[in-house]
Formats: C-alpha cells, sequence, structure tokens
C-alpha cells in the first residue's frame, strides 16, 4: 500500500505527535520518511533512541522535505511554530496542528499560508497525563475523535488527506466550527481539568492534620477524579487562557447546577437529588456505549 505522504513531520513530538510517530512507524501507511523536529535537544535524542523517526532534527527548515507538516506544540505556541515552518513549507503541502483551542488561530494562520499550501488542522480527543516522547504509544487515538477545523474555503482534497490520517491511526473524525470546536471542549475537557486541579488545591488547602489523613485515605472516587490533575501546568495554563470565554461561560453553568444540587442536599430534596444522580448515570452509560470511556 502506498502511504498517503511521501513525507511527515511531527513538530514536537511529545504525547500526541511521538504517538503519531509510532503509529506511522509501525503501518507504514500514513508516510514513507517520518521527521521529528524540536528544539530540546534531550527531547530529540529521546527520538532517536526510540528510533520512532527517520530524520530528527531542530532546523525549521526541514518543513521543505515534508508533504504534511504536523505542529504538536503547546496551545500558545503553535502561531510562533507555525509562521517558521511556512517559510520553508513547498506548495502543495499541509500544515496541520493538534490544538485543543482554535480562538483565532484558524483565520489568523490561513490568512500568513503562503500560495499552494492548505492549513488543515484537526485535534485528537485523546490522550494521558503524561508527557513527553516516552508517553506516546500507537493505540492512542483508537475508537477516539479527531475534530477537523478546517477554515472555510480550504481545499477538499487537503481536508480529505488530514481525514485519512487519523482514520489510519485509528480515530473516527468530526468537522466542526472553531466556535463550536472550543465550545465542546470547554465542557468535555478544560472544565474537568480546571475542577481537578482545583479540588486537589482544595484538599492541599485542609489544615494539615486533616490534608494528611485524605492523602493518606483518598479512596477510588479521589484518585480517578483527580488522575489528570498530574497534567502539564504550562499547557493547561495556556489551554485555559486561550479559551476563557467558553470555559468561563461553562464554569458559570456549572456552578449554577451546584448550587442547585446544593440547595436540593439543604433542603433534604430526594427526588431532585435521585433525579441529578440517574441523568448523571445515563450519561456515563452513554460513553460507554460510544467507546469513550
Amino acid at each position: 500500500m502506498t502511504p498517503l505522504f511521501k513525507s511527515l513531520c511531527v513538530v514536537g513530538p511529545g504525547l500526541i505527535g511521538s504517538s503519531v510517530l509510532r503509529r506511522a512507524k509501525e503501518t507504514g501507511t500514513i508516510a514513507g520518511t517520518l521527521i521529528a523536529a524540536d528544539t530540546s535537544p534531550p527531547v530529540l535524542e529521546r527520538v532517536r533512541e526510540l528510533d520512532i523517526a527517520d530524520v530528527i532534527t531542530s532546523d525549521p527548515a526541514v518543513a521543505a522535505q515534508a508533504d504534511c507538516v504536523m505542529i504538536c506544540v503547546p496551545v500558545g505556541a503553535v502561531e510562533e511554530v507555525a509562521r517558521q515552518v511556512l517559510l520553508y513549507m513547498k506548495p502543495g503541502s499541509i500544515l496541520t496542528d493538534v490544538a485543543s483551542v482554535r480562538g483565532q488561530l484558524g483565520p489568523t494562520i490561513h490568512a500568513i499560508l503562503p500560495e499552494g499550501i492548505s492549513y488543515i488542522p484537526g485535534h485528537p480527543m485523546a490522550g494521558t497525563e503524561h508527557s513527553g516522547p516516552d508517553a506516546g504509544f500507537s493505540t492512542l487515538f483508537e475508537d477516539r475523535w479527531a475534530l477537523l477545523v478546517p477554515p472555510e474555503g480550504s481545499d477538499p482534497e487537503a481536508i480529505a488527506k488530514i481525514e485519512a490520517l487519523w482514520n489510519l491511526c485509528g480515530a473516527r473524525t468530526k468537522t466542526l466550527s472553531d466556535e463550536q470546536h472550543d465550545q465542546i471542549c470547554a465542557m468535555v475537557s478544560h472544565l474537568p481539568h480546571l475542577l481537578a486541579f482545583t479540588i486537589c488545591d482544595t484538599a492541599d488547602n485542609l489544615s494539615d492534620e486533616i490534608r494528611a489523613a485524605v492523602l493518606d485515605y483518598a479512596a477510588s472516587g479521589f484518585r480517578d477524579f483527580t488522575r489528570i490533575a498530574a497534567s502539564d501546568p504550562v499547557m493547561w495554563r495556556d489551554i485555559f487562557l486561550a479559551n476563557r470565554e467558553a470555559l468561563l461561560g461553562t464554569l458559570d453553568r456549572f456552578m449554577a447546577d451546584t448550587q442547585s444540587m446544593a440547595d436540593a442536599i439543604r433542603n433534604g430534596d430526594e427526588a431532585a437529588i435521585t433525579g441529578r444522580i440517574e441523568r448523571g448515570r445515563a450519561i456515563r452509560r452513554t460513553l460507554i456505549e460510544n467507546r469513550q470511556a
């Protein structure tokens, strides 16, 4: 089978980027030549040791060798990296990124595209609390969603190629607008992370005696809910700030719903409490049926 691309360049081979490289290396269907680029010498050395790329470099000019360049850096750095690699990308190639907040990225990068280059972002709804080249694995995207957010007027053939890339990684795809994407991610990803970080902070601010007991006797509920609080703080700081409007709107709604539950508990309203729990169970069952849990 002829690979989808002759060459793929992944800028930022962390959890997402190294997982794409691993999948491409295992299957041979995504690209004939795999390129890993990063500014960190230790990251590049680890990629070399893992043997998940054919070309390993810190030079953005390597983008000239790629039919597709995938930017896998924190959201706050995507535009800067895009400006660097676009200086070297060749006509007919495709630029994509995996940013979890779209905001103005689409229109901004689309406006600086050189003639003949397409920009088709695709955000995989997959991940763990770990980061770096060692965190990746080839099945990370299996049965997960990759949300495509192409700017208006994008080349249909380029969209089809990025969709095929994520399908080859094992993902299902859906095309959304930037606004839809950010609203959905605020609910299903950004708010849960905010809550996990916050509940850990609440536990840390307890009296020394109670704090020690909480950490010693943490039950599965606390452990499971706070797992994602181990995630990269700089990455999540950038995400919260980049998606602040959608996130704050979602947080306001959550706080209102939390207050309603508190009122039901305060008033001993058994029917209201049970109803909310039952709706929560139904949402969880839907996640399982959709193979997202």
